[in-house]
């Protein structure tokens, strides 16, 4: 243990501490004897005859008899005690003495025992006695492997030791029933778990000759509030009995298992742990312990179990339904608690031994037994509160007498089972003996829950059950303070006593032996800290310097003449605040606060004759005794006692000597903070509890409930504090640990808290309206009030006086800081030691300050409430407001005002009053800012107001005025907003312009009742807020000059269906202005362009779901909210699909329509009709091409043409697919005429919408974006900032919304393009230009680019068009012009962009040495020269490779079903093919002997790559491979010097395109035609692809030798050219 610095520079002898005093008795002549040792001693330990001393450093030593040191030395007297070696090289941290043995607990948390061990109190089998201190060992067995279980504490009685792990769980080992096992066999030598205190926290342990005690936490209240059971869990029987009378049930608990009860040593029969008492032990409702100290009890013959003789609890068979003899006895109870009449009317409802446990319930029946219980209660309360200064009691609830522990059947059952059964029996049994009151709040969540039905119930009984309950305030907080968590002591304890009892010892009431754990409920709330245990009585210390005792008292040693008792009750040291006990053999020591805070001792017990021995318990005649404790007089010269310690007859206190004051300074410390406890809790106690019930308005009652539950926080707290504080002494004796140092925020926001409470009833009149109920309540002469407020005024008002007690708890802060300011300076002023104190004094004493001009601020408003005029007091006046300035005076006046109005202006800490006449208006101090103007240009004394609605200005009286009002608004504002509530130093000079606040509009008729919470600038919402109207809209965004603008989020209630519009999107100036989404109450879904809260731009439209009557999706331009411009409508209903012009939601202009039967249409549309000229065909090319009326009507001049060639021209009528009428001529084609003639094929695609014409509005959303009003028309600087702005505002928007949050991936390449690349300007090279595709890569692929945008916008309108219906071979040329017209327009904005790049076909000019042509060339190897597409600029070069991928899906799929028929018949031809083995098929197609083994498996694995590539460059460079690996698997077979003829090349490549087996390989051929760069048609690339072009279309394999000849010699040729 460290010391504190002051020791260590002092070399007086007075310095010492630690040091060690020893005596017998309390007689005058006694002197203390001192034990001097070389180190200080920490602590020590008594027994019968011996103790142990732990000093300094870790060592211990031992004095007195030692019988079990064998051939050592059997004595040695107290001051020279041994060493005990045995433990050298161990740091032993805890020693405990028992009778005849000790123990030592190490750092490491390691157990040693050594002494007498017949009963196996020292853990360690096969010895008899263990002569030096031995390792044992406390494992726990149900882990596997078992592991040691690490212990805090020990102690040791006669027969048994216990043990507190560092999971706060007991061990026991020895013999007797005080271990609290369920074993039947002693001694159980290995430490044993004591599983009946499993999952509870025991904070303390202690133990008498043959009992023990546990200091246990309480329980949360969801844990303490668990069902009971209804059923014993031994022999399953009934535990609650009701019998039905005439007009009252009588409800009994007085079951008695007949199972494992306890052969006691003279062959009684005693209780085994479980089970119930014969009800003649039953004690009957017995002593109270009172606040005040005093005790109410009846006499002994009036409790049955009060006595100590057994035979008294044998009780007849009559006595198992009743604790009383006859009903006589329960008259002549109750008459001595109340009148004849209550004993009267109470004896009808005896409840044997019942014990009410309240529960929640929804029960009638409940409720009406719990009245039942409450009219007994409300009786004995009335005569309890005449008793006990009119003490208020809430709730009353009988108890009966106790029963040992739980059901012994659930030994190894989990915690919380055994801990919920627990709480059933100690609410079943052990209320005999407590509290006739349920302390505090606990009884006011409780319901009673018993089993059974009720027959009859008297009429008055349900008139109380019908009567409402008022709920009370908790005086102590449930569960302590959270913020507090494990830095403070708990003061929420129970008390828990097991083993003999015999002598009254255990506290139950009654003489029986317990072989579990009980509770000892009467201590529950007693806020016990400490427990010490004799060897036959018991003691218990509480956070309120009270000291209970119980047990045996044949020499005095409770404290109190009651001899003996089986209950707790208070020792008799009235106004002496005890801090520490020891109890012995048959005497108590207790250590006290002096008047001048140096601790006193006090002596209960036997005076020990000198050179006589321990004398038996019972041979004490003759012997003298205390009648009460009584003042030892030697105890001023030990110096300030730390602790004390008893055994045997021996007592032991532990003494440090003042050094420089640190020692005394830290004494007062602890002393103040005990005295101010108590202080608190006797307020409690007789203020507070009668305050709870006075009749007070409903305003009123709340402001005082919230009063008294800060007072309890606050009164706890200091508890919590005081016992830490004592600890402290008890320990370390340092000042380091003071959690008021190192957690100062918990004592401040307490006080802080409690001083608001007190000012807040203060301002709303509480303290007047607690006058007139409190003066009839006290008296007219409150002595009470006046002792307790410290005043020594006269004829003081009561409100006043009830004002001062409640400020009374802000002195103790000055208290705090003079305390530790006297501790700094016992320590040099430059060391850290000083600054450390002085801070927290700084702390405390600044928030004493704080907290005395908060009551100023509470009494000024107080008495400006008083001379208010009028009705504007209720609507102004609020608990929290407070008063800072008004200009009654005239200070202050409106500018521009009418002559005889009235302008008054009063300012609070949270609004701006301004009152005219008997109209007023508050502004709240959030959103007011306020500027001075300038007095040059005016000379008036003027302050500019603004709010939300208003502006106005202020004229004050003198420039003083005017800068008085500036400061005190400004600093109102500013408190307002941080909520700090300080004043005076460390304020801002003004508030900021820009801020947070929550304000509701009463007058701006947009925004009219509506809220708005979030920020401000300048009296305007600007920034993120959100705003809530009355009729349910909410919007959530930003805000810019009190406009929704940016990004929001908006809800709006549909009035007829009930359900919400929902629009999440961008705004601008108050209105839906850009991109957005649109959810409508419909189920109608809009995603695109808005401008002025209408649908314009682009956009897409689905209405309605699969499931629902007219499905569709639109997806197309929009003007002023109607479809205009190009667009496709999906009719998911009827199956049709339009791409083309509308107007005003109609289609108008020209389109095309198919449909799922395979219709297709294009031409005219009118009023969203076909009318005009258009061209029809069927699926089985069947077309009509002419004049239409209607929708698939003809209705003109046309012509029809069948699908083998004949055709009708001539007028139509009719609609398709139901019969037309033909007026005109049929023509069949002669089948000699040429080919030219009979060709009368439509061309499609010429009255359809030209490509460039469709998607119009997508690309100048784009060109917009860029900051362009039309395509090409702007700065090519300004658009680059543009993107880059659009790149960060959307960066911020994502990061503020976590729904939208994006990949690291997308971060980083957000973060990327954010800066303007170099390459936009200047001559575009082969590195720009590779730099400027991979940019344009990364721009396409994040959508929140404007490229990446128009990109994900082109890809979601083309897969619309050409997906799903829109999949019909007929569109396949328009799909492939909708491509190529989008890589044109895209390139004009990648050159807009990069200005410098070269047009479309422009050449890059090439470096001298070109590796990185190489690298960005579409070919693996230059053997074969051809041009590189990477030298010229093209947009499919530059583009395809990022549009083409995300458009390949439908587009392919138009191909597949344009070639459907060609890939048939080729595929059939593969197929059959495929079925020759190699050689055969490489013979029959003409290849050469010499590589008849060879399969081409590399090549033809190469060439199936072509259906996984997506852009004709990649698939071309697949071909290119393809041929490589054919020439290279040839050539390595053959001589270096053969020439590789193109007769021999290309029948091996048919080979190989035939085992490769390429399904679409026409469809891939045509894409390749079709989009193949124009700059390789004519090269290698070109060539090669005509060879697998032609091979596509040979479907006969008789023409195949003819198809490889022709091809050989046109490739030789082209080889020698």
């Amino acid at each position: 243990m460290s010391a504190p610095s002051c020791y260590l520079t002092l070399e007086d002898s007075s310095g010492e501490r630690g040091s060690l005093h020893t005596w017998k008795g309390y007689s005058y002549s006694v002197t203390p004897e001192r034990v001097l040792l070389s180190r200080p001693v920490l602590q020590a330990a008594l027994g019968t005859r011996h103790g142990v001393l732990l000093v300094e450093g870790g060592q211990v030593y031992s004095f007195g008899e030692f019988p079990w040191k064998q051939s050592q030395v059997l004595e040695v007297g107290p001051l020279k005690p041994v060493l005990e070696s045995a433990l050298s090289g161990q740091r032993v941290v805890a020693v405990a003495a028992g009778s005849f043995h000790s123990g030592a607990l190490t750092e490491d948390g390691g157990v040693h025992m050594w002494g007498e061990n017949s009963f196996g109190q020292c853990g360690l089998s096969s010895l008899t006695v263990v002569p030096n201190p031995t390792p044992v060992a406390v494992m726990d067995p149900d882990t596997s492997p078992p592991h040691t279980i690490r212990v805090l504490e020990l102690a040791c009685g006669e027969q048994h030791s216990l043990a507190l792990s560092a999971q706060h769980e007991v061990w026991a080992w020895g013999s007797g029933c005080q271990l609290g096992l369920v074993t039947t066999i002693f001694p159980v030598w290995k430490p044993q778990k004591v599983e009946h205190l499993v999952g509870r926290h025991v904070l303390q342990v202690a133990c008498g000759a043959f009992h023990s005690l546990a200091l246990v936490r309480c329980l949360p209240p969801q844990e303490s509030r668990r069902p009971l059971p209804d059923k014993c869990g031994q022999c399953n029987q009934l535990l609650y009995t009701m019998t039905d009378k005439e007009d009252h049930v009588i409800i009994s608990d007085s079951h008695y298992c007949p199972l494992g009860v306890e052969l006691l040593a003279e062959g009684e029969a005693g209780l085994g742990p479980g089970r119930s008492p014969p009800i003649g032990l039953l004690s009957s409702p017995s002593e109270t312990v009172a606040q005040n100290g005093e005790v109410l009890t009846t006499t002994d013959a009036d409790i049955s179990a009060s006595g100590t003789d057994s035979d008294r609890g044998v009780g007849g068979a009559g006595s198992r339904n009743s604790p009383y003899p006859d009903d006589q006895a329960v008259k002549e109870y109750l008459k001595k608690l109340s009148d004849t009449s209550l004993a009267e009317e109470t004896a009808k409802m005896t409840i044997a031994g019942a014990s009410f446990q309240v529960m929640t319930t929804s029960s009638a029946l409940n409720n009406l037994v719990s009245s039942c219980a409450s009219a007994v209660g409300e009786r004995v309360v009335s005569t309890y509160e005449a008793l006990s200064l009119k003490k208020m009691i809430n709730y009353y609830y009988p108890g009966i007498g106790g029963v040992a522990g739980v059901p012994g059947g659930f030994p190894g059952g989990p915690a919380e089972v055994r801990v919920r059964l627990e709480e059933s029996m100690q609410g079943k049994k052990s209320c005999s003996t407590g509290d006739i009151r349920e302390e505090e709040a606990e009884g006011l969540s409780r319901r009673l829950s018993l089993p059974g039905l009720l027959s009859q119930v008297s009429p008055r009984l349900l008139r109380r059950a019908s009567r409402p309950r008022v709920r009370a305030v908790p005086l102590t907080p449930v569960g302590g303070l959270p913020e507090a968590g494990e830095l403070l002591p708990s003061l929420q304890t129970e008390v828990w006593s097991w083993g003999r009892g015999e002598e009254g010892q255990l506290g139950h009431g009654d003489n029986l032996p317990r072989l579990q754990p009980l509770c000892i409920k009467c201590l529950s709330s007693k806020e016990v800290v400490l427990v010490a245990a004799g060897a036959h009585h018991s003691l218990a210390l509480t956070a309120q310097s009270q000291v209970f005792s119980w047990g045996s008292n044949s020499s005095g040693q409770l404290g109190h003449m009651a001899s003996p008792t089986t209950i707790p009750r208070l020792a008799k040291v009235s106004g002496i605040r005890v801090w520490d006990v020891g109890a012995g053999a048959q005497h108590t020591l207790l250590l006290a606060d002096g008047d001048c805070y140096q601790p006193i001792l006090y002596y209960s017990g036997q005076q020990v004759r000198e050179g006589v021995q321990d004398t038996p318990q019972d041979q004490t005649e003759g012997y003298s005794y205390t009648q009460q404790p009584v003042l030892l007089p030697f105890c001023m010269n030990l110096g300030y006692v730390s602790g004390v310690f008893a055994g045997g007859q021996s007592c032991v206190a532990l003494a440090d000597r003042n050094v420089m004051g640190f020692i005394a300074s830290l004494h007062e410390l602890a002393a103040a903070e005990r005295k101010f406890y108590c202080k608190l809790s006797s307020v409690k106690n007789h203020i507070l509890r009668p305050l709870l019930d006075l009749a007070l308005g409903p305003a009123s009652t709340v402001l005082l409930r919230s009063l008294v539950r800060c007072y309890s926080r606050l009164c706890h707290l200091t508890g919590q504090h005081s016992a830490s504080l004592t600890a402290n002494l008890r320990r370390r004796r340092e000042f380091k640990s003071l959690v008021m140092l190192e957690h100062a925020s918990i004592f401040l926001d307490t006080y802080n808290e409690y001083c608001c409470s007190v000012g807040n009833f203060l301002v709303m009149g509480g303290f007047q309206a607690l006058a007139k109920p409190s003066l009839e309540f006290f008296g007219k002469c409150p002595e009470l009030l006046q002792r307790l407020a410290e005043s020594s005024e006269e004829n003081i008002p009561l409100s006043d006086l009830l004002v001062t007690l409640f400020y009374l708890p802000m002195r103790h802060l000055h208290e705090y800081g003079r305390l530790l300011l006297k501790l700094g300076t016992c320590f040099e002023v430059s060391s850290v030691d000083y600054q450390k104190l002085q801070d927290g004094c700084s702390k405390f004493e600044a928030l004493a300050l704080h907290l005395k001009r908060r009551r100023k601020e509470a009494e000024y408003t107080y008495h400006f409430w008083k001379s208010f005029p009028g009705k504007m007091t209720d609507s102004l006046r609020k608990p929290r407001r407070r008063l800072i300035c008004e200009s009654s005076n005239k200070a202050l006046t409106l500018q521009n005002s009418g002559r005889f109005s009235v302008n008054w202006f009063i300012l609070f800490n949270d609004a701006l009053v301004h009152a005219q006449f008997s109209t007023h208006h508050v502004f709240p101090l959030a959103t007011l800012w306020v500027e001075p103007i300038p007095e040059e240009n005016t000379g008036l004394h003027g302050l500019k107001l603004i709010s939300p609605e208003e502006t106005f200005t202020l004229l004050a009286c003198s420039s003083m005025e005017k800068a008085k009002w500036l400061r005190s608004i400004n600093q109102a504002v500013d408190q307002a907003m941080t909520g700090a509530g300080q004043s005076g130093a460390g304020q801002r000079v003004e508030p900021p312009i820009s801020r947070t606040a929550s304000y509701t509009f009463y007058k701006d008729s947009r925004l009219k009742e509506a809220t708005y919470e979030g920020r401000w600038l300048a009296g305007k919402p600007n920034g993120r807020g959100m705003v809530k109207w009355l009729d349910g809209r909410i919007y959530t965004g930003t805000f810019k000059n009190g406009l929704e603008d940016g990004f929001g989020d908006y809800v709006m209630p549909s009035k007829t269906l009930n359900l919400n519009d929902h629009y999440q999107g961008h705004w601008k100036e108050g209105k839906m202005h850009g991109i957005g989404t649109y959810k409508y109450a419909t189920g109608e879904l809009y995603e695109g362009s808005f401008q002025d809260n209408m649908r314009h731009g682009h956009g897409m439209l689905r209405s309605g779901t699969l499931n629902s009557s007219s499905p569709s999706v639109f997806i197309g331009q929009w003007v002023h909210d109607k479809k205009t411009g190009y667009g496709v409508f999906d009719d998911i209903t009827r199956g049709e699909k339009y791409m083309g012009m509308w107007q005003d939601d109609q289609r108008q202009g020209t389109g095309v329509i198919v449909t799922q039967f395979g219709l297709y249409y294009e031409g005219a549309f009118n009023n969203n009709k076909m009318q005009g000229t258009g061209v029809l065909l069927s699926e089985d090319n069947t077309t009509y091409e002419g004049e239409f009326s209607e929708d698939w009507t003809l209705n003109g001049k046309g012509v029809l043409t069948m699908p083998n060639g004949d055709y009708f021209e001539g007028s139509f009528t009719g609609e398709w697919g139901s019969g037309l009428k033909v007026t005109g001529s049929f023509f069949k084609p002669n089948l000699y005429d040429s080919d030219g003639d009979k060709g009368r094929a439509v061309k499609l695609g010429r009255l359809a919408v030209p490509p460039e014409e469709k998607w119009r509005v997508v690309f100048e959303e784009c060109w917009m974006r860029l900051g362009c009003e039309a395509p090409g028309q702007g700065e090519n600087q300004r658009a680059w900032e543009n993107i880059a702005v659009a790149l960060t505002t959307s960066r911020r928007q994502h990061r503020d919304s976590p729904e939208m949050n994006l990949s690291r991936t997308q971060n980083r390449m957000l973060e990327s393009l954010e800066f303007i690349p170099q390459q936009h300007v200047g001559p575009v090279t082969m590195e720009k230009y590779d730099s400027i595709r991979r940019y344009l890569i990364k721009a396409c692929d994040m959508p929140l680019h404007p490229l990446g945008r128009l990109m994900e916008t082109l890809v979601a309108v083309y897969r619309m068009t050409y997906v799903g219906v829109g999949a019909n071979r007929r569109l396949l040329l328009q799909a492939v012009n909708e491509i190529m017209s989008y890589l044109a327009r895209i390139f004009q904005l990648v050159r807009f962009l990069f200005p410098d790049l070269p047009e479309e076909g422009g050449a890059i000019p090439e470096p001298s040495s070109d590796p990185q042509d190489k690298k960005d060339s579409n070919c693996a190897d230059t053997q074969l020269e051809s041009p590189k597409p990477g030298r010229v600029v093209s947009s499919s070069a530059l583009l395809l490779p990022v549009l083409l991928p995300r458009l390949y899906p439908p587009l392919f799929t138009l191909y597949a079903l344009e070639k459907e028929k060609e890939d048939d018949v080729y595929w059939e031809c593969v197929l059959r093919l495929n079925k020759q083995p190699d050689v055969a098929l490489l013979a029959f197609l003409g290849v050469v002997s010499s590589t008849k083994d060879a399969c081409f498996a590399s090549a033809t694995e190469t060439l199936q790559q072509i259906s996984t590539t997506f852009t004709p460059s990649d698939k071309l460079q697949v071909i290119q491979l393809t041929f490589e690996e054919i020439t290279k698997e040839v050539m390595s077979s053959l001589e270096d010097n053969f020439l590789w003829s193109m007769d021999d090349l290309f029948p091996v490549f048919l080979y190989v395109v035939l085992r490769a087996r390429i399904r679409n390989l026409g469809s891939e051929v045509s894409l390749i035609e079709d989009l193949m760069d124009p700059c390789v048609q004519h090269g290698e690339h070109g060539i090669m692809f005509t060879t697998l072009k032609v091979y596509t279309h040979t479907h006969s394999i008789h023409s195949m030798a003819d198809t490889i000849q022709m091809h050989a010699l046109k490739l030789n040729l082209f080889r020698y050219s």
